[in-house]
């Protein structure tokens, strides 16, 4: 029995009597840049670093600073040198011993079983054998100024504002996890540590407990707008890699095409309709045998580089859903048979030679043959509430709300597989993994990796994340937009959704399988509610439609001159009119700090209305307002138009005063939408997919009411020849009180050469 155990870490956070807390000021205080500051702390003295590869600067010389730095007995305090406020202080540290123990499993009761994550390797556990300690740490800050923080990831929670709150923070089906905080009052943290945490804030301060590290390790980023703190935080962990122009047209998916044919006539219905599309999406089982097998079945795709080259003959991307888990099929066997594999199935993402065969099982059936796109699913890699229902506490069945319990599921399981220091870092070297290797076999094809978690610092990996597999419900639809928005003030800006959620049915059985829909597209309620995900979806950085249990194609509900079908289709078109405005604030990102999908407190930092405002938003300076509920229940919404500035209606063109709640009706194919009274959005000709747009003209819609400026960026929309250049960047500039609008070339190309006109609204 002995011979068939394998022996793996597990870092169970058990409750322990020693503790030691930390007010003495042996604590390492340096500069990075006269705005960061970093701050490191031991139990022992020692600062041997996390480790987490979070981090990729350059330290620089550091000759004035703009933060003064006041360690009192061990007590930090932030203080901003040109107002004199402080914005932070750092009041104590903890650490705690955390008993390590060893998971003996019985390699002779491997099975696989069917989940609603596909099918996954379970074991027989046999023992847990304790074999030393780790150590958990614990931050305590005082902020009594601070009125809103945002970040730490995408959660099921339902928070906007964190102040007050507490978040149980690791990775999940349906959590995203990222150690960072912004505050409108002008700073941000980010924990470099690669274990799960618990944020918790009395409104009055905040800890950050860290379940396993070497030591406290943070930054301190001082930013007098928000956008300051993300450019801080983005020159800590690297830039936003700027995605292929086809990302940001509309990406048709489903679980699931059964068939190149059935991916084929898809497209073409498609394109005999004339309705928008860049990509279509091959999710799971497309594989022969087994799971997660990097390998097309040829009896239903008999040439995948057939399929890819119809798919591009109809000006269309390819995308494929590929897995870390490969079971019961050749590639697990090669992996195992290097050392390639950890427990639970995974390969092991720490190993660059493992990335290495990971991406030649990719690159020989997929990416050599013409594939475009990846999509990375179960990136955390696992989940401890998905694949076995958690038993009842009492009468109370395990559900949504049992944060506490998932987090601690899931940091079990997770730690069991990874080790707990790394337990949320799978996705960050996943992602890592699938970009290097692509560059170093072409800079043809930009990277572009659809994934369904995250870490700090993976925004330089070129992933877009999607919330994981929700149900469908109004109630989770309005939780969806605040943990987006959430996601999006990390510093990662790239995130997205399944339109019309995941699971639409209720199975009765499982927690996460409650959807509302049972009659999926042929409900019209349904349709009402996919609908209005769709208008909310088309201001996120990627639209896409996904999901199970019923149809996604835009004929399924309705046909032209329908309402369904016509108000989807009128958020398609408009997509496509967007697209020189949205590729133009993707280059913003990658050049600067700025973030296109952003609570509005980046821009309001002085309007305490929007600090907890969960519905509304800015998509660049559109001011969005999904609609979450059914028309049976209201045919208007409230409005709040932020306070410093006049709005146009996007529709109507009618001017308001901010600083006010309006009454909006809401039609069904009706979304409230504002522009900011100084803006310039550039608008281009609805076509069929986005390189068709390429020499048509940009007209720039121009919103007077105060000074603004926009810089129009244009390229080959594909490859990574702009890294050396090859791109032009115009930046207009209106004047208010001229009226008048001023062009100055930034950078020059004739390649991108596009004739411009202007609309000024009035």
């Amino acid at each position: 029995m002995r011979n068939r155990i394998h022996l793996f870490f597990l870092i169970m956070a058990i409750s322990v009597i020693a503790n030691a807390q930390d007010k003495t000021p042996n604590v390492k205080v340096e500069f990075v840049t006269p705005k960061i500051i970093r701050v490191q702390w031991s139990a022992d003295g020692s600062l041997p670093g996390n480790n987490t590869g979070v981090c990729v600067y350059e330290r620089q010389k550091v000759k004035s600073e703009e933060i003064v730095v006041k360690n009192e007995g061990g007590c930090i305090s932030f203080i901003d040198r040109k107002t004199g406020k402080t914005l932070l202080r750092d009041v104590a540290r903890e650490s705690q011993p955390v008993v390590q123990e060893r998971i003996v499993y019985d390699d002779a009761t491997a099975r696989m079983e069917e989940t609603a994550n596909g099918k996954v390797t379970v074991k027989d556990i046999i023992r847990r054998d304790t074999i030393g300690e780790s150590t958990r740490y614990i931050s305590h800050f005082s902020c009594p100024d601070t009125k809103a923080l945002y970040g730490l990831g995408a959660h099921m929670e339902d928070y906007m504002n964190l102040v007050g709150k507490t978040m149980w923070l690791t990775q999940h089906n349906l959590k995203v996890m990222i150690p960072v905080l912004m505050s409108p009052q002008g700073y941000g943290l980010l924990f470099d540590a690669g274990c799960a945490m618990k944020y918790s804030s009395d409104g009055k301060g905040f800890t950050m407990q860290m379940e396993a590290a070497k030591q406290i390790d943070y930054y301190f980023i001082k930013g007098d707008r928000m956008e300051d703190i993300v450019e801080g935080y983005r020159y800590l962990t690297g830039r936003v890699q700027l995605l292929p122009l086809y990302a940001f047209g509309y990406i048709q998916s489903k679980e699931r095409y059964v068939s190149s044919d059935d991916l084929i006539n898809t497209l073409r219905e498609y394109r005999r309709r004339h309705v928008p599309v860049d990509m279509i999406v091959q999710d799971w089982n497309y594989w022969p045998e087994g799971w997660g097998y990097m390998k097309m079945n040829r009896k239903y795709y008999p040439d995948p580089k057939a399929l890819a080259d119809s798919i591009h003959a109809m000006n269309a991307r390819l995308m494929v859903s590929i897995w870390p888990n490969p079971q019961y099929c050749p590639e697990e066997k090669d992996f195992r048979k290097r050392g390639f594999m950890l427990e639970h199935s995974v390969y092991d993402v720490f190993n660059a030679n493992a990335r290495r065969h990971y991406w030649k099982y990719a690159n020989d059936e997929f990416f050599s043959n013409g594939f475009d796109a990846w999509w990375c699913d179960s990136s955390e890699p696992l989940d401890g509430d998905w694949n076995k229902i958690p038993e009842s506490l009492g009468d109370k069945p395990y559900g949504w709300n049992d944060h506490k319990r998932r987090w601690q599921l899931n940091k079990d399981i997770l730690s069991d597989a990874l080790g707990a220091e790394r337990s949320s870092l799978y996705s960050l070297y996943h992602s890592m993994g699938l970009y290097e290797n692509q560059r170093a076999t072409t800079d043809v094809k930009r990277v572009l990796n659809l994934t369904r978690s995250s870490y700090a610092g993976q925004q330089r990996y070129a992933t877009v994340v999607w919330n994981g597999d929700t149900h469908a419900s109004w109630e989770s639809y309005r939780q969806q937009i605040p943990a987006g928005l959430n996601y999006m003030a990390t510093g990662n800006p790239y995130w997205t959704v399944d339109v019309g959620s995941f699971f639409v049915k209720n199975d009765g059985r499982r927690w996460f399988y409650t959807g509302e829909f049972q009659d999926g597209v042929n409900d019209e309620s349904y349709r009402e509610y996919y609908t209005r995900m769709f208008q909310w979806a088309t201001f996120l950085p990627m639209l896409r439609s996904h999901g199970s249990d019923t149809p996604r194609e835009i004929w399924r509900f309705g046909e032209v001159g329908t309402p369904y079908y016509d108000a989807i289709l009128k958020m398609i078109n408009l997509r496509y009119t967007l697209l020189p405005y949205i590729y133009s604030m993707a280059a913003a990102q990658y050049f600067s700090g700025y973030t296109m999908a952003r609570p509005l407190a980046f821009d309001y930092p002085d309007d305490e209305v929007v600090y907890d405002l969960k519905d509304e938003y800015l998509f660049g300076n559109i001011l969005v307002c999904p609609v979450t509920c059914p028309l049976a229940e209201a045919k208007s919404r409230k409005v709040y138009l932020p306070k410093g500035n006049r709005w146009y209606d996007f529709w109507t063109n009618e001017s308001y005063d901010g600083g006010q709640w309006i009454e909006v009706p809401v039609a069904i194919d009706r979304l409230p939408l504002y522009v900011k009274a100084g803006s310039i959005i550039p608008i281009s000709e609805v076509v069929e997919y986005s390189a068709a747009q390429a020499d048509k003209p940009i007209t720039l819609n121009v919103y007077p009411g105060a000074n603004t400026t926009f810089s129009l960026y244009q390229d080959s929309g594909d490859g990574y020849a702009f890294e050396q250049g090859d791109y032009s960047i115009t930046k207009y500039e209106w004047n208010e009180k001229k009226q008048r609008i001023r062009q100055k070339t930034i950078r020059k190309s004739n390649k991108f050469k596009r004739e411009i006109q202007i609309n000024i609204i009035r």
